[in-house]
């Protein structure tokens, strides 16, 4: 089969976004699908002896992304590289989006030089959520110092936050900071299109569950507050992390279907 695009080595680098958490699925490496593994179906359907990894650990700050993840990936002689980082330090407060982003180009820089094809993301739009909101702020200066350093570097930006399908909670998992399953196969989508690769993924896939009635989303949210955003609180103020003996469910490249 004549491959219908370049790529035949592909390494995902990152945090929990890129790892597939909110989206478990039991046959998965690690037990979580996610965006970047969709995304390397695809690929891997359209070129023979596709190689995937994806190195990336949930709860991970961009040190330790570019400490850790960085030069193996490289080793890893990949064509086409995604990186998405710096989201877990834009969530802390006091931490400076300028001084973030200036330290993801050294990151990106380093990616760039390889050769590569490399994917970046910015943030979403988090004006719609009741906590995250408050960071709106700070999220788009991120955004406008990444699309300034993708341009430099010829990388291509995955725009998160023109995607507006992710306004919609059923695109979230329950703690909200996490994509669901069809939030990943939307991501999953608007990567491959802006990677200009065709492909049969249809929106809304898996069905998303239905909306909540009122009365029943302000039980959520109380239910979410003690679930969720309190243990969340704990682990930052014990400087903790959620990726705390956690490793990389593909660390090395190979077949997508192999596991």
């Amino acid at each position: 089969m004549a491959p219908q695009h370049p790529w035949s080595r592909y390494v995902a680098i990152g945090d929990s976004f890129t790892e597939g958490i909110g989206d478990p699925e039991p046959r998965s490496p690690g037990g979580h699908r996610g965006w970047a593994d969709r995304v390397a179906e695809v690929l891997s359907d359209q070129t023979d002896d596709f190689a995937y990894a994806n190195l990336a650990i949930r709860g991970r700050l961009l040190g330790q992304i570019l400490d850790e993840q960085i030069e193996p990936a490289l080793e890893l002689k990949p064509d086409l590289v995604t990186f998405a980082a710096g989201g877990n330090d834009i969530l802390r407060p006091g931490t400076d989006p300028d001084e973030v982003a200036a330290r993801f180009e050294t990151g990106l820089a380093r990616l760039a030089e390889s050769g590569a094809t490399v994917v970046v993301f910015n943030g979403a739009d988090v004006g719609g959520t009741p906590v995250l909101g408050r960071i709106r702020g700070k999220v788009a200066i991120y955004n406008e110092n990444l699309r300034a350093v993708a341009q430099k570097h010829g990388a291509i930006m995955a725009d998160m936050w023109a995607l507006r399908e992710l306004g919609d909670p059923r695109m979230w998992a329950p703690d909200r900071l996490h994509l669901s399953a069809v939030g990943h196969h939307t991501v999953a989508r608007m990567v491959l299109a802006a990677l200009q690769v065709e492909n049969d993924l249809e929106p809304y896939q898996p069905e998303p569950l239905p909306g909540r009635r009122w009365h029943q989303a302000r039980r959520d949210d109380i239910s979410w507050a003690r679930e969720y955003f309190g243990p969340w609180i704990l682990r930052r103020l014990r400087k903790q992390s959620s990726g705390d003996g956690v490793v990389a469910k593909r660390p090395t490249a190979g077949g997508v279907r192999e596991g």
